[in-house]
């Protein structure tokens, strides 16, 4: 066994191991290298990602992962100087402003990709099988045939995309208050950094997405997290820390937020706009969930856009969640002077979103068989979500789950007071069981003493089940 636990030097040594190996060659599963390494899931995850970036493994979903054709490659000579250079480039900061920070092992970990032994209760998105594969190839193939479909878009994207999230969001949006992004991630990046300064304090969610954290901590925002409760985000806790800490900028998950599936009811919807109002911060509603709610749903609320009177709300959603990972294609909402500020923020970071994935996503959206498509998938998510509860009550017990949403793809599960979260995760993918670790969503230090089960990247409702009760034998160990 290699004594060194980091990716880096798990990556390192295989590769000593793989180099030598004919084309084609199946290499060990994810499950194998965890238990050889006694590594964590996501430290083999890193290991495997610098390999796959080496040309030395390829992944072939539902096969395996193998080593590539063997290529010429020149060696990169001494490289040791670098880390020097990249510490100094992130610790030249003036005005006490943290260092940026890039390393994201919780995005990373939720795009692994899980061997075919595993069953996946990790990943974000939605399994080939709950896709709308026939509506995206019929898109994409209109959107080919389109005159000027290879011509450079306008770089707030394309007129008619931009008419249409402005209907999908209301609120009495315009073209003109829409810029056409890479999807929520990008968005997220691009509103923080437009908005915001090296030094500037955000406030969060706790526990929040992995991504708001990653593109603050990037872009050297210092993180004040807010706790939560069944209707959202403490505000009694978010006045108290506004005024301890002017904050630029409030990140909200208004719908089925992730981790926790949490809701904001109406008060706070209000009392949060009030209380941004009062320190003179903005409002950024991350409405990634706008189109994954389940069929037995209650009507889900207005977004807050359509309650901000002056402008405060900066609002973001994608298409990508309901439909593919490669569907890139989101939407930046808002008014007044900061719209011209994130424009000149999305072109520095992409220019512009490609005119044949924007017009794929037309496509898409306005054909009859969308709205068909969503009501077949509310469907899908309401049968998983219901086989998710049952197996987590009956494994977990009657109290691991605090809120059972109606939207959304995933379950925050408490365990038990003995277990630590990495441990339970690494024992779970001993297993053959992918889940994600509590500790991911804080941006703090925490005892975290939860996970978070997804439902959607399982090939089945019985996978689910299966992989939720594979892990009944972990809860009664000390690990």
């Amino acid at each position: 066994m290699n004594n060194d636990s980091s990716g880096a030097g798990i990556a390192d040594a295989l590769a000593r191991e793989i180099e030598p190996l004919p084309s084609g060659t199946r290499i060990a599963t994810h499950r194998e290298l965890v238990r050889r390494f006694a590594a964590s899931g996501t430290t083999i995850s890193q290991a495997l990602s610098l390999l796959t970036q080496r040309g030395l493994i390829a992944s072939r979903p539902g096969a395996g992962t193998f080593r590539t054709e063997t290529r010429a490659r020149k060696p990169a000579g001494d490289t040791s100087w670098q880390s020097a250079a990249l510490d100094r480039a992130d610790q030249d900061l003036e005005g006490g402003a943290l260092p940026r920070s890039f390393k994201a092992p919780a995005l990373l970990g939720t795009l692994a990709t899980a061997g075919p032994d595993i069953i996946d209760l990790n990943g974000g998105y939605l399994h080939p099988d709950l896709q709308p594969l026939p509506a995206l190839t019929a898109a994409s193939a209109r959107a080919s045939k389109r005159a000027g479909a290879w011509d450079r878009p306008s770089v707030s994207g394309v007129p008619e995309l931009r008419d249409w999230f402005a209907a999908d969001i209301g609120a009495g949006l315009g073209r003109q208050d829409i810029l056409v992004c890479g999807a929520g991630q990008s968005a997220l990046s691009t509103a923080l950094r437009a908005v915001c300064r090296p030094g500037d304090a955000v406030v969060v969610e706790s526990p929040t997405y992995p991504g708001t954290i990653a593109a603050a901590h990037a872009a050297s925002l210092r993180t004040l997290p807010v706790p939560l409760d069944h209707d959202g985000m403490d505000v009694d806790e978010l006045e108290r820390t506004l005024a301890r800490r002017r904050a630029r900028v409030i990140v909200v998950q208004p719908l089925y937020q992730n981790p926790t599936g949490a809701c904001l009811s109406a008060d706070r919807r209000r009392q949060i706009l009030a209380i941004a109002r009062k320190y003179g911060a903005f409002v950024i509603e991350d409405d990634f969930a706008r189109h994954l709610a389940h069929a037995d749903a209650v009507p889900a609320p207005k977004p807050m856009i359509a309650e901000d009177e002056d402008g405060r709300v900066i609002h973001m959603r994608s298409l990508t969640k309901a439909t593919s990972p490669n569907l890139r294609v989101g939407a930046i909402a808002a008014r007044g002077p900061v719209l011209a500020r994130l424009r000149s923020a999305l072109v520095i970071d992409t220019m512009f979103v490609p005119a044949p994935l924007q017009l794929t996503a037309l496509e898409l959206v306005t054909a009859p068989s969308w709205k068909r498509g969503l009501a077949t998938l509310a469907q899908a998510l309401k049968h998983r979500r219901e086989v998710a509860v049952a197996a987590v009550t009956a494994t977990f017990g009657p109290h691991a789950l605090a809120l059972r949403p109606t939207g959304g793809y995933h379950l925050w599960v408490a365990l038990p007071a003995h277990l630590d979260d990495a441990n339970f995760v690494a024992a779970a993918l001993a297993h053959d069981v992918a889940i994600t670790p509590g500790a991911y969503y804080h941006a703090a230090e925490t005892s975290a003493l939860h996970v978070r089960l997804s439902y959607i990247a399982a090939p089945s409702a019985a996978d689910v089940d299966e992989g939720i009760r594979r892990l009944a034998p972990l809860l009664a160990q000390q690990l």
